[in-house]
């Protein structure tokens, strides 16, 4: 049975699941014995899936699996939520994703480019439209793209004894639940009006891969120091 076809056993299977919870299948990777879901509220939500809501989704998801055992062999189930910047691989990411600031890299040059940054105007079948900071357009075909996710925006904080200042928050947290590992990601932010290079975009993917290494890298333990030594040292540079 191919990879493709275990995806659409597991879809499948979790589907009710879903439905009942009424959260929504972001996307769903299997790869080398690594289960990968990823839930969401379903869009135009007013917040995200808090902590009790991911805990629950992945036990129901594990008791589903464990009881019809669409994967062959063993393997490692991970259900998290997408986080704040949320990877861009399907054309209905793109599409959920219209009006969001986004940063692709392609998988060759395209018209001379292969690092854009800009806003998803709209998304097709096939292709979707970014609109550069410069005010132009870039028709992008999605089998042309090595890697594109979504670029949160921090929004000024106050500080104490000030009005709001120029600067933002820079650290947030993703959650996640998985079975037989425990998972966690430090999110990572880019203004959009400085992902204008491509040194910037580079950047910023390989950073997001950095940090969602973690994952595999660090225990929760560890994870926790990782995250708070990350937020000190923004907060003294801030």
């Amino acid at each position: 049975m191919s990879e493709n076809q275990v995806s659409q056993r597991i879809e499948a299977l979790i589907a009710p699941v879903m439905t009942d919870l009424g959260l929504e299948l972001y996307d769903l990777e299997y790869n080398g014995g690594i289960v990968k879901i990823t839930v969401d509220t379903p869009p135009g939500s007013p917040g995200g899936i808090d902590v009790d809501q991911l805990s629950r989704c992945t036990r129901l998801i594990s008791r589903e699996l464990d009881h019809d055992d669409p994967v062959p062999g063993h393997y490692t189930l991970e259900v998290s939520s997408p986080g704040l910047e949320r990877n861009l691989r399907l054309p209905r990411h793109f599409q959920r994703e219209v009006g969001k600031t986004a940063a692709v890299r392609l998988s060759d040059v395209l018209n001379g480019e292969r690092r854009l940054t800009g806003v998803i105007e709209s998304a097709g079948v096939e292709t979707f439209l970014l609109r550069l900071a410069n005010g132009e357009e870039r028709v992008v075909p999605y089998d042309r793209i090595d890697r594109a996710k979504t670029v949160f925006v921090w929004q000024a904080q106050p500080k104490p004894g000030k009005g709001v200042g120029a600067g933002g928050a820079k650290g947030a947290s993703k959650k996640s639940a998985a079975k037989d590992t425990s998972k966690s990601g430090i999110m990572s932010s880019l203004p959009a009006s400085t992902a204008d290079s491509e040194q910037e975009i580079d950047d910023f993917l390989d950073r997001c891969d950095d940090l969602e290494d973690l994952d595999t890298d660090l225990g929760q333990d560890e994870l926790v120091q990782e995250i708070a030594s990350y937020e000190d040292q923004e907060s003294a540079e801030s």
